[in-house]
């Protein structure tokens, strides 16, 4: 894979416990606040301070009990990887499928049902284990993630058979980067042609939102299944609005009629 950032939040040294305190901790932090969506009756979410004091230790013995292990408060590099288990079962999935538009669905769906999702605070947003993982190693408020999200799981893809996504688009974060490409290279199909002839929508395919009034591309995702006029998505960095800067990876139906939405064809992956 070319989007290898993922690696590094999987890497876990030694154990920790109350006291201890620095990155590795607000790391063990962050994923006790994403496990909370998974655990919603535990109480998991606490200050991403580095600091491990005696909450940060109550929320590690909170998902020691809902996963059944001896209640310790100790992180230790096997506690740490029942905790980023989610992000390693997405990342490593390994496609198996002959078509490959088929293989872009499942593995997109996989990142999907681990909750990949992105973690606020007070200061930023954008933050957190998965946004890194999609952002080659970045996260924070300027990161949207909904590009860094489509490309990896194109490279997850495309890597499985030897192949590289950057044969049908530049590496990116980059609505407008991603767009202009695929017009250069005759794979974006404009808005007005979808509507006319919806057929030429494949699942597979990489849709993008644009502004019509300045051809400025505004977020992006996958498309899971065509149905008439209407589109099946899974995208990252949305909501339950649909909006181009949320919280998680949503699937969402889409009308091509009522949104300006281009398509970008992965033929050749």
């Amino acid at each position: 894979m070319i989007k290898t950032s993922y690696q590094n939040e999987l890497l876990f040294a030694s154990s920790l416990q109350k006291n201890s305190q620095g990155t590795d901790v607000r790391r063990v932090q962050e994923w006790l606040c994403l496990h909370a969506l998974r655990y919603p009756k535990a109480a998991l979410t606490t200050a991403l301070d580095g600091q491990f004091g005696p909450a940060t230790e109550r929320a590690v013995q909170n998902f020691q009990v809902v996963s059944k292990l001896p209640k310790t408060g100790v992180v230790t590099p096997d506690l740490f990887n029942k905790l980023s288990s989610p992000l390693s079962t997405a990342f490593q999935l390994q496609p198996t499928e002959k078509d490959v538009r088929k293989a872009v669905v499942r593995v997109a769906k996989m990142h999907l049902a681990q909750r990949s999702a992105e973690i606020q605070t007070d200061a930023a947003q954008n933050l957190g284990p998965w946004v890194r993982g999609y952002c080659d190693g970045y996260d924070g408020s300027p990161f949207k993630w909904c590009v860094g999200f489509v490309q990896t799981i194109l490279d997850q893809v495309a890597s499985a058979y030897g192949r590289s996504f950057t044969a049908i688009m530049p590496h990116t974060l980059s609505c407008d980067v991603m767009a202009v490409s695929a017009i250069e290279t005759g794979r974006l199909i404009k808005s007005a042609v979808i509507r006319k002839t919806p057929q030429k929508i494949r699942p597979g395919d990489v849709f993008l939102l644009r502004n019509p009034s300045n051809d400025d591309w505004y977020h992006t995702g996958l498309v899971t299944a065509v149905a008439g006029n209407a589109i099946e998505t899974l995208e990252g960095n949305t909501d339950l609005k649909g909006g181009s800067n949320g919280t998680a990876v949503f699937a969402r139906v889409r009308n091509i009629q009522t949104s300006t939405i281009d398509i970008l064809s992965i033929d050749g992956l």
